[in-house]
């Protein structure tokens, strides 16, 4: 019974120097995963790097980590128009099937998918600004984006007509799609301003409208797209995604 219970002590002791080299080696490779993407990115801040699964030794052994979350709390990415950029928040990814060298100067994912969001003041940069005329004697601009309910954006336009601005915004609500790589808003209905009803082709070329966005982390794409109430909620994914390298 004696060697029995120095046995367990054994087990127990090794057990517990090996979790810790284990989580001592995987804060490494994190550190390590976010400094690399940092640099290859460009980011402003080092990203958050969580290593998922254990144990990770026997992951490391094996050349292939089973899952790796990236987070990146702000991300400037190409609004596909000259040098614009539009502001990508909060976004977060599971990158599946990391294969990496072994100093971890190259890393790159089978697959992946997550999530981020753009605020609505950053998406209303992508509308006109200036007042477009949307009939005769009627101009109109987009000044506003928000949450309209049931995954609509409620679109407010300031209108003029025959000099005089209108006391109170006119109001559409629109919806949000991905075409093309594009984030497309484009009205359900068109609004009518102090009571006339505009015609179609222009009143379009106010409300709807179209934001590139181009060039995010490791070569990820937008896949789907949805009102939320601070802005909209964007869902990527990717394949052969390069973390670092």
């Amino acid at each position: 019974m004696r060697a029995l219970r120095i046995l367990l002590i054994v087990v127990v002791v090794l057990g517990g120097l090996f979790a810790i080299a284990d989580r001592l080696a995987v804060n490494f490779a994190e550190n390590e995963v976010a400094e690399r993407l940092r640099t290859s990115e460009n980011l402003a801040e080092t990203p958050d790097v969580s290593i998922n699964g254990f144990p990770f030794l026997t992951q490391l052994l094996g050349g292939e980590l089973d899952d790796v979350e990236v987070g990146i709390g702000s991300y400037e990415a190409a609004a596909g128009d000259g040098d614009k950029k539009i502001r990508i928040d909060d976004l977060r990814a599971h990158m599946k099937g990391v294969g990496f060298s072994g100093d971890f100067s190259s890393a790159t994912a089978a697959s992946a998918e997550g999530s981020a969001s753009i605020s609505y003041d950053e998406l209303l940069k992508a509308a006109k600004s200036e007042p477009t005329q949307a009939a005769p004697g009627v101009t109109a601009k987009v000044v506003g984006l928000s949450d309209g309910g049931n995954g609509k954006i409620k679109v407010a336009l300031e209108a003029t007509v025959l000099g005089t601005p209108l006391p109170e915004p006119v109001h559409v609500l629109s919806t949000v799609r991905v075409e093309g790589g594009d984030v497309e808003v484009a009205a359900d209905g068109l609004p009518t301003v102090a009571g006339v009803k505009l015609p179609e082709s222009r009143v379009r070329a106010i409300t709807d409208f179209r934001q590139r966005i181009d060039g995010l982390p490791g070569g990820i794409t937008i896949d789907k797209v949805e009102a939320a109430q601070d802005g909209v909620r964007i869902t990527v994914k990717g394949s052969d995604i390069r973390l670092a390298g």
